[in-house]
């Protein structure tokens, strides 16, 4: 079935790209958050599209909570996280009456809400969309690939942490990708390490080189490692994304940026996503 007024919406996006796990709890939207921060910083317009419906964090970590969308004459306006507006966000958590609010939704109800998304929201240019989903293969996943599949997305970046039991999970998920004829990107191993706050040295806490190991086996790009970093936790926790989270004295008077993307910069992580980002667009590079 053909969706026409979806691909109206991609026409003005360059990439488009799908961010999945199989695993629940292995840091997928915090990857989502880096990777939008990271590109935006390098100067790209990014949009991040929350489909997890019954669970959406992505306002809460870019700062966003509580605020509202607008409906324009061109369709709905996104949420946007900075001034220049290089980083923009939709998610049902904005159109909640509370962040308490539970989704109680069967899945037609979800695939009409992901498709209202993709066709309404109006995001004017951009580099890159980033699409937040939940974990597993349910029926966000199915309604984004059945909406966008005729329109070529460029593909899907999977997340995984070491150890063997969310390996096994993902390996499902990339064989999902298989069956729906979705290029898997690459893949990133989250919470690889500990950086330790006092002396910025990693501490294998999880194991380390799964997820690597897992890119090699089934032939697919392997994106980096990305430990667990205090300081981003802190920051993706607090209000008030200007401030600089000190992991080492949480006390201590702190200092202010103009804006989330900044105040990412000052994260020991933004090197690694910084790095990660690059080969994404490398890759990207070499499907065209």
């Amino acid at each position: 079935m053909s969706h026409p007024e979806v691909g109206e919406r991609l026409s003005s996006i360059k990439h488009v790209v799908l961010v999945l796990s199989g695993k629940g709890g292995v840091g997928k939207s915090s990857c989502t958050v880096q990777l939008a921060l990271s590109l935006a910083h390098q100067g790209h317009k990014v949009g991040v599209l929350d489909i997890d419906l019954c669970g959406p964090s992505i306002p809460r970590m870019l700062g966003l909570e509580g605020q509202q969308i607008h409906q324009a004459s061109a369709g709905w306006v996104p949420v946007f996280a900075d001034s220049t507006k290089r980083l923009a966000c939709m998610s049902i958590g904005f159109l909640l009456p509370s962040k308490d609010s539970s989704v109680v939704w069967r899945g037609p109800k979800k695939n009409a809400m992901i498709k209202q998304f993709l066709a309404d929201v109006y995001w004017g240019e951009l580099d890159y969309l980033l699409i937040d989903t939940p974990p597993g293969t349910s029926d966000e996943h199915l309604a984004a690939i059945e909406y966008l599949q005729e329109w070529n997305p460029d593909g899907a970046i999977v997340v995984t942490t070491p150890q063997a039991v969310a390996l096994s999970d993902v390996k499902k998920e990339i064989n999902f990708c298989e069956k729906v004829g979705l290029p898997v990107l690459g893949l990133i191993e989250n919470m690889s390490g500990f950086v330790c706050p006092h002396c910025a040295n990693c501490i294998n806490v999880f194991s380390t080189g799964g997820g690597e190991g897992l890119a090699s086996h089934m032939d697919i790009p392997f994106l980096g490692r990305a430990p667990i970093d205090p300081n981003l936790v802190l920051l993706l926790e607090q209000e008030d994304k200007t401030l600089v989270p000190d992991a080492n004295n949480p006390d201590a008077e702190k200092e202010r940026t103009d804006s989330i993307l900044e105040t990412y910069q000052r994260c020991e992580l933004s090197k690694i996503f910084a790095k990660i980002t690059t080969h994404l667009e490398n890759t990207l590079d070499t499907k065209e």
